[in-house]
């Protein structure tokens, strides 16, 4: 076959103009998050990026090595939809340990791609078109389009304005025939306060008349400071008339200092997790085999994440006592790896501006609060986070001495 023939078998066939198709948004609010625009910004003016809530340190190195044996070993195709055996035994001994609460790890525990993941997978799950969801804000970015995809009707209900308790008197005002579920976060992303038992059973009086489902993101549950004050966390688990109505939404990778792998694990009783699963197998299917039997391996000895809340807690204690000398007024930081503070002494400006300015003009880069709010409610408070190595830390805070 000649040049000549083989030009004319490949040649373009004659066809219509190019057209596609307009599309109509499911989410037609929803545009690039404010974490994409701070990290981007960072990255063009040469900033500490304390906005993006991930670690810039490894993970154990004992880790990596459990999930590369279970390359070696061959363990590299698809694990049962569930969640690999191991992994998900691991998860149910470790509740039980922690809470007291049993769960079945063949009919009650699921393992997700990530909390994310998990969050909407529950949505979709029990959400019906109509159907109402509380969520409090501020609150974590995925809650609310969650929602909207699965055709619900967002109730917001705001947490109190700088201290972020729950206003219990607007959750149960909130409360309607139509409310399907309500999204709570603790400890919390972006203020990080901690839910105390008293808030927790305030909240189990509540949902008790009613037939509303809990869906508890607890991805910081091992990241709760102050222990020798008597500050514990307060899961879902440990209150019967919650956990029998809970998706209790975990993160491997917050835990583990893995936010990448995207592996997280869902608790929740057998009716209820029979409805996630049925949708966790049609979006996800099944999640990463050799890093699920890695992270079984790597549970068997606790201490990691039993040790992370005073691994935490000295990294907090570190970045305040720096920020004390400024002119931010700290806001508690009771968990998580957050650190809020109130830019009223420091600037007139709003927070997403204010947080432009820092970035360009101090080269730390931080979120604006009002991002976590479906009105951007502006109330001068930005968010830092300070899961950093401690020299990251310290080159933050001698840029911000500055101020």
């Amino acid at each position: 076959m000649n040049m000549s023939s083989l030009i004319h078998l490949g040649a373009r066939p004659k066809s219509a103009p190019e057209r596609t198709p307009q599309l109509t948004s499911r989410l037609p609010a929803v545009g690039t998050t404010i974490f994409t625009v701070m990290s981007a910004l960072a990255a063009e003016k040469g900033a500490v990026n304390l906005g993006q809530g991930f670690p810039d340190f490894a993970c154990d190195p004992q880790l990596i090595s459990a999930v590369t044996e279970a390359m070696t070993e061959g363990l590299n195709q698809y694990p049962p939809m569930t969640g690999v055996p191991a992994l998900r035994q691991a998860v149910a001994e470790k509740i039980s340990r922690l809470h007291g609460r049993s769960y079945s790890p063949d009919s009650e525990i699921t393992i997700t791609a990530g909390a994310t993941q998990a969050i909407l997978t529950a949505i979709l799950a029990v959400v019906h078109p109509g159907d109402e969801v509380i969520v409090l804000e501020p609150c974590y970015d995925s809650y609310v389009p969650n929602v909207e995809l699965a055709g619900g009707k967002v109730v917001r209900v705001p947490l109190t304005p700088r201290t972020f308790r729950p206003d219990f008197d607007k959750i149960s005002a909130a409360i309607t025939p139509r409310t399907r579920a309500i999204v709570i976060n603790s400890p919390h992303n972006p203020s990080a306060t901690v839910w105390t038992e008293a808030d927790m059973l305030k909240l189990q009086d509540i949902l008790a008349p009613t037939e509303v489902l809990l869906i508890s993101d607890e991805v910081y549950e091992h990241m709760v400071f102050d222990a020798d004050k008597g500050q514990i966390h307060q899961s879902a688990t440990r209150f019967p008339g919650l956990a029998a109505r809970a998706f209790i939404v975990s993160s491997f990778g917050k835990t583990y200092h893995v936010t990448g792998w995207k592996v997280g694990y869902v608790a929740a009783p057998a009716s209820m997790t029979a409805e996630f699963r049925k949708v966790h197998q049609f979006n996800v299917f099944t999640v990463n085999t050799p890093v699920q039997h890695g992270l079984a391996t790597y549970m068997r000895n606790p201490s990691a994440y039993l040790e992370l809340p005073s691994f935490y807690q000295r990294k907090r204690d570190l970045f305040r006592s720096g920020l004390a000398a400024t002119r931010f007024k700290l806001l508690p930081s009771e968990g998580s790896y957050f650190q809020c503070v109130d830019i009223s002494e420091v600037s007139d400006l709003g927070e997403a501006d204010f947080c432009k300015w820092l970035t360009a003009e101090i080269g730390v880069a931080a979120i604006p609060l009002s991002a976590f709010y479906g009105d951007g409610f502006d109330q001068r408070v930005v968010r830092f986070c300070f899961a950093k190595k401690d020299e990251t830390l310290q080159a933050a805070l001698q840029r911000l001495a500055k101020l």
